[in-house]
């Protein structure tokens, strides 16, 4: 997993103190998971650094000279300016597992779209659970030979690394027949193919996380 490092102030916990911080351009934090809760400070500018990115990071925290490790876990805008005004972290271990959200990667585009079909997209993330050190950057997935009617399951791309915690049936991404595609299987894979969807259609598969 990529690493982000950040500086930070520890803080107090009152709602005048906290907006002082954001008038001068920092955001409230919590550090939790540890022996107690940790409150501090860092700047915008560089938290939107690790925020507006789709990669996920393992932070390397330093509050006040004391290292950690962490992982963002809960983010908080302003409802009109969609400027940050809360971040929660998680603290991590390097030997215990923590549960979060990867990032999928799409490769290729799918045969069956390239003939008319639509793309169907359940999960742009898969909630995984691993020790820091084998959480990896985002899942990548290659559905290029992906055609009309076929879906990728979350049991095609298990790795004995990490754990996702959905099931093997859930669908990640498929491809939907739509008017005037071209056919690009024989009938017996069109009939397995709308079972599948079908099957995703019924709510066999969960809705993108």
């Amino acid at each position: 997993m990529k690493t982000f490092a950040l500086s930070a102030e520890s803080r107090e916990t009152n709602k005048i103190a906290n907006r002082a911080l954001r008038n001068q351009g920092k955001v409230p934090c919590v550090l939790y998971g540890g022996e107690k809760q940790v409150y501090f400070s860092a700047t915008e500018n560089d938290l939107n650094k690790l925020v507006n990115t789709p990669d996920l990071y393992l932070v390397k925290l330093d509050i006040n000279g004391e290292q950690t490790q962490a992982i963002l876990q809960d983010i908080q805008f302003h409802p009109v300016t969609d400027r940050i005004i809360h971040i929660d972290f998680l603290q991590v271990f390097d030997d215990k597992e923590v549960t979060v959200s990867i990032p999928v990667n799409f490769n290729g585009v799918p045969i069956g779209v390239r003939n008319g079909g639509n793309l169907l997209v359940r999960k742009r993330a898969i909630k995984t659970r691993a020790v820091p050190a084998n959480l990896p950057d985002a899942i990548n997935v290659d559905i290029e030979h992906l055609k009309i009617g076929q879906f990728l399951y979350i049991g095609d791309v298990r790795d004995e690394k990490y754990t996702f915690l959905a099931g093997d049936k859930s669908v990640i991404v498929g491809v939907k027949t739509a008017r005037g595609a071209a056919e690009d299987e024989d009938e017996d894979e069109d009939e397995e193919g709308t079972e599948g969807e079908e099957a995703a259609e019924a709510g066999d598969a969960p809705a993108a996380e």
